[in-house]
């Protein structure tokens, strides 16, 4: 049962004022892909519990009836053989059904095979809205009110007034039964609208339902929403591009979250912020997550506590990996979600570049004794004062390009070590070798086009919007204005006036100097949105140099870890 895009978001509309087509098939076999054909079709059109109209008909199949099928249903070849073809059969019944909300019992069934024959004839499919009563009996009714949710057991435990026998008529008469009687035992539970119903489902509690008041005064129109308790702490932060019908949704929707039934339960205010566009809405919950950290959001709570490695800037440079980007003039990629990407991320440079791997400050002239990595050769040994400064230099020069230019000798390196590794038949070796560089290239990219963005210092670009253009100011990667320019309104004037009351924002230092990295990729990604124009401003998408590096590592790595799984 698929959810139905409301026409009256703000009301619902009624099961009472609704027009269902209650249908079903007889047919040769169980799939209309693998050749089999409709043999009858029967239909009740009805609303307000009220029948406005029946359809009935058999459909010669142009072929013979299985011996098992007209034992099933009683219909032979010579019933059908003067019956109309499908061809005939499918126009009046669309037309019969046009306007309505077509119901069935095992609706994939019925619905496949009728979309089957509309696209094999050429003729448009009308996009109906469907409604499953299998589904929403499994969702309605438990194992001990009935032992399954075959139409048979449903029309036996309601009573319906026609048993089903597997013509279509009657199983449609029947299903008309079921549905009412499943519409009566939701009513209770104020489940009263075709939304409510589409979207029902008994892990929903009656109290929960009950909150639904709390979100009657939303809008429809993009923003942000907060569940706040009974001492108006967030609770949770949520987006959307209709605030009224996301947020009734908590309410009625097949939520399987359970942490989110909680916090509906704990719920005593939901409060909407009405946003210009929706990324604007976007941007906003991320500073509203990341500044009020509430307890039932888990994505975007702590974005603090993200991994950079960092080319530290200091006599005998090194690889570090820390919380923060600081105003140092260092190197820096990422972030890491995860800090055991970031620390893959940092083998996979000392794996191949003889870069000190020590955590003390070494003075320029420092005398100690060498650690093992000297004595094995994987470090130029800057402790013990025999390395050469421009031999480390040089080192540290391409570590550099590596992480914020082209990492072409990286790849190089560790794809001879691979197969070197794949010869002498490790291959899990070469598993762990591939994966580091993975995660090291994933950073990079990232970082390149971080800094793609973070570096313009203003951009004004505009997005079709169904209302004009939507509009947004960015400055050194953060959102600094947004707002919809409408039809026919002259734009220079326009964005002059939303640049006035823009956020001042100051550049700094490193891929994320004004933002976090989840919001510039936030306005990266929304920079790529089809019909897009630069009002003011000039960003090119990010070269990438790490990006084409990228996806044959993830491909393997997807493979391999797809030949780990049991089975």
């Amino acid at each position: 049962m698929r959810a139905v895009q409301a026409s009256f978001d703000e009301l619902g509309r009624h099961l009472a004022d609704v027009t269902f087509c209650v249908v079903d098939l007889e047919t040769t076999g169980g799939s209309a892909a693998k050749g089999s054909k409709i043999t009858e079709v029967g239909a009740v059109k009805v609303r307000g519990g009220e029948v406005l109209g029946e359809f009935q008909t058999l459909v010669n199949p142009d072929e013979s009836i299985p011996a098992y099928i007209t034992v099933l249903t009683g219909i032979t070849d010579q019933m059908v053989v003067h019956a109309p073809r499908v061809a005939e059969v499918l126009p009046s019944f669309l037309e019969f059904a046009r306007g309505s909300v077509l119901v069935a019992h095992n609706a994939p069934f019925d619905v496949g095979f009728l979309k089957h024959f509309s696209r094999e004839l050429g003729i448009p499919w009308p996009g109906f809205e469907t409604l499953d009563t299998a589904v929403l009996a499994r969702r309605v009714l438990s194992r001990e009110e009935v032992p399954n949710c075959k139409l048979s057991t449903l029309a036996a435990a309601f009573s319906a007034s026609t048993s089903p026998n597997h013509r279509a008529l009657s199983d449609a008469r029947a299903t008309v039964d079921v549905m009412h009687a499943l519409f009566e035992r939701l009513g209770p539970l104020g489940v009263t609208t075709l939304e409510e119903v589409s979207t029902y489902t008994s892990k929903v509690k009656p109290e929960q339902r009950r909150k639904r008041h709390l979100v009657e005064h939303l809008p429809e129109a993009p923003g942000v929403y907060l569940f706040r308790d009974a001492n108006d702490a967030i609770l949770y932060v949520g987006t959307s591009r209709n605030l009224r019908t996301r947020t009734r949704s908590y309410f009625t929707k097949a939520e399987t979250r359970t942490r989110m039934g909680e916090m509906v339960m704990l719920a005593q205010r939901v409060e909407g912020i009405v946003c210009a566009t929706a990324l604007e809405a976007h941007v906003r919950e991320l500073r509203l997550i990341g500044h009020h950290r509430p307890p039932y959001n888990r994505r975007s709570r702590f974005p603090e506590r993200m991994s950079w490695l960092k080319l530290t800037r200091e006599p005998w440079p090194r690889l570090s990996i820390v919380r923060a980007i600081l105003d140092d003039d260092a190197d820096y990629i990422g972030p890491f979600r995860r800090r055991p990407d970031a620390e893959a991320a940092l083998t996979a440079l000392h794996d191949t570049f003889r870069i000190r791997q020590c955590t003390p400050r070494l003075a320029k002239k420092s005398r100690s004794s060498p650690c093992v990595l000297a004595e094995m050769g994987h470090c130029l040994s800057p402790c013990d004062g025999s390395a050469d400064a421009d031999e480390y230099a040089g080192e540290v020069q391409r570590v550099r390009l590596a992480m914020t230019g082209d990492p072409a000798p990286l790849v190089s390196s560790v794809r001879h070590h691979m197969l070197d590794l794949a010869r002498a038949e490790r291959f899990e070796d070469a598993a762990v070798r591939r994966d580091r560089l993975a995660a090291f290239l994933r950073a990079a990219s990232r970082t390149q086009r971080l800094r793609e963005l973070t570096a313009v210092d203003e951009l004004v670009a505009a997005a079709p919007h169904p209302n004009g253009y939507e509009v947004h100011v960015i400055r050194f990667g953060r959102l600094a204005a947004a707002g919809v320019l409408p039809r026919g309104v002259h734009p220079t004037g326009w964005v002059d006036a939303l640049l006035a009351t823009a956020e001042t924002v100051v550049g700094g230092f490193g891929p994320v100097p004004a933002a976090t990295a989840e919001e510039t990729e936030t306005l990266l990604r929304w920079l790529d949105t089809p019909g897009l124009r630069m009002v003011r401003g000039a960003w090119h998408a990010p070269l990438e140099s790490a990006a084409r590096h990228l996806l044959p590592f993830e491909q393997a790595t997807s493979a391999w870890h797809d030949l780990q799984r049991p089975g």
